[in-house]
């Protein structure tokens, strides 16, 4: 019996943590964190928690970089455990690592990995995602017309793999390619649009 069938929705919301990648400098933004970007009224990393929270994750982890001072006071990030990278400056594998050696310990199973610019994906594709989890050696990731993006939900089995191969801007992409046979495609180009507010042409997508 794998733990999915064992436990209740509530239970699995405990094993399955939601983890958000916030720490980038935005610096193809003229130097604007892409966590304090505003989108209807709200920075942009408190519209990624509360989709994680629809989504179902009773603990959600946010690592912080770039002006972590101004986003802990500006944003409303309450019940979340905040952690720190100082190393954001070296890419997103940096943030990958300490957010998922913050999770060591607390009982957490898999991680939903999510991105903080990525505002067109809400808490329904991330639950689609998370239903995914059925042990700690799942992996999966969301499908926009059968390719992969995010969130994905990695299985605490794979962390110290991850975390060994996460540099740079590549995050767990290399691992996940060489897993690519392991990983349970969700199909969720039909509740989110996945693009990314990397430049100030995309910010076109904010509202």
């Amino acid at each position: 019996m794998t733990d999915n069938e064992a436990l209740t929705e509530d239970q699995v919301g405990d094993r399955v943590a939601g983890l958000l990648l916030a720490a980038g400098g935005g610096r193809r933004l003229g130097g604007r964190p892409k966590a304090l970007l505003e989108h209807r009224g709200h920075p942009l990393v408190e519209h990624a928690v509360g989709a994680l929270r629809a989504a179902g994750c009773a603990r959600v982890h946010v690592v912080l970089g770039a002006r972590a001072e101004d986003v802990r006071a500006r944003a409303a990030l309450d019940g979340c455990v905040l952690v720190d990278n100082p190393d954001w400056e070296q890419g997103m594998g940096s943030s990958l690592r300490a957010g998922l050696h913050s999770l060591t310990g607390t009982g957490a199973r898999a991680a939903l990995v999510c991105l903080v610019d990525q505002p067109g994906i809400g808490g329904q594709a991330m639950a689609r995602v998370r239903a995914a989890y059925r042990d700690e050696t799942s992996l999966a990731s969301a499908a926009y017309a059968g390719v992969r993006g995010h969130p994905v939900l990695l299985g605490a089995a794979h962390w110290a793999g991850i975390a060994a191969t996460a540099t740079g801007d590549r995050g767990a992409r290399a691992y996940l390619r060489e897993h690519e046979a392991e990983i349970a495609l969700v199909e969720c180009g039909d509740v989110a649009r996945p693009y990314d507010i990397d430049t100030e042409a995309d910010l076109v997508h904010l509202e």
